[in-house]
């Protein structure tokens, strides 16, 4: 039996959200679909200033608008100027399959001409209320978070996130490997085969997802509807396992081939100039439970890798929890990868 109080009382949700101040001398309102363009320039002004090890294209911006499960109209906020100018946002948003922990992410930036008075505390202020409210309004009695990524290097939006009182709690490496030194030897266990990604191995792919990650802290059940590929995504990079008559152990398990691992993977052209050198990044990689230590991970690597070198790739890359379960970032280093950037995830926990 639960022991957590309702939902209702643990987020504290304030019953009027308000905006930031005038003082502040922009003009606030909820974003829209045509502010797509506005909030891409604001966001390369941010990165310019910035410089993450990692960007954004004008199509993952337009993606932020996208989903029947958001609101704009209340959960996205835009700071204009005097000439109509975007110089600040906030976005909040809780994906409908959370069913262990509910989960409200928040986002946010201020042009670094506006950064110095005030913007960027009003606008966090503003994300952890409307936050709250988000996660009152799903009704789900679970766990709770509110949650923000932010670039380890990145130390003002640290400070500032750590001021309105969230905690790291979590760290995300990101790693690379170099495609010029020789592929690590890593064959496919007996009873497995790898194919191309298809587009009716999908959905299939995407529940062999949801067990493979059940055990992983921060992972929520992916639904039909966000679980979707972008204008990053590149099939002829990706790659499904399938084993022959259903998983070890199961003397009743169909015929037919069953989903016992993937890798999905995308170009990120956009991050190459920054980072000076070209790479396939390797975006989802699971194993489930019973072929978990068949070394099946380390054949969708290699198969992954192949495809990058054959379109001329310098690296592979990927990100990895540090604190993964299955050891895998112990695997990544055996394979030759290398540490980079990373991000860490600071939250409220409730």
């Amino acid at each position: 039996m639960s022991t957590l109080e309702p939902i209702s009382v643990r987020a504290d949700a304030p019953a009027v959200l308000e905006l930031p101040p005038a003082h502040l001398e922009l003009t606030w309102r909820p974003l829209q679909e045509t502010d797509a363009d506005a909030l891409f320039a604001l966001v390369q002004a941010v990165e310019e200033a910035d410089a993450p090890a990692q960007r954004e294209s004008h199509d993952e911006v337009v993606e932020l608008f996208e989903g029947a499960w958001k609101d704009l109209h209340r959960d996205s906020l835009g700071g204009f100027d005097a000439s109509g100018a975007l110089r600040a946002y906030g976005l909040v948003e809780v994906r409908p399959g959370d069913a262990r922990t509910v989960r409200a992410f928040l986002r946010g930036g201020v042009h670094p001409q506006w950064r110095g008075r005030g913007l960027g505390r009003a606008v966090s202020a503003w994300l952890e209320g409307r936050g709250r409210q988000k996660l009152v309004e799903t009704g789900k009695e679970l766990p709770a978070r509110l949650a923000v990524f932010v670039d380890e290097a990145a130390r003002d939006q640290r400070r500032l996130w750590a001021a309105a009182g969230f905690s790291p709690v979590r760290w995300y490496t990101g790693m690379r490997r170099d495609l010029a030194a020789p592929l690590p030897d890593a064959p496919v266990p007996d009873g497995v085969r790898i194919v191309p990604w298809s587009a009716e191995l999908d959905d299939a792919v995407r529940r062999a997802h949801n067990e493979a990650f059940a055990d992983h802290w921060g992972s929520e059940p992916q639904t039909p509807e966000t679980w979707r590929h972008d204008a990053h995504f590149r099939p002829a990079w990706s790659f499904v396992a399938l084993a022959e008559g259903g998983q070890p152990g199961d003397d009743h398990a169909p015929d037919a081939p069953v989903v016992a691992g993937y890798l999905l993977s995308g170009a990120y052209e956009q991050d190459w100039e920054p980072l000076g050198y070209t790479c396939g990044s390797t975006e989802l990689l699971g194993v489930r439970r019973p072929w978990r230590g068949t070394g099946l991970g380390s054949a969708l690597l290699r198969h992954a890798m192949e495809a990058y070198r054959a379109d001329d790739m310098q690296y592979a890359t990927l990100g990895v929890d540090t604190a993964n379960p299955t050891g895998a970032h112990g695997l990544y280093v055996r394979l030759g990868y290398e540490p980079t950037q990373g991000q860490v995830l600071y939250s409220v926990e409730l």
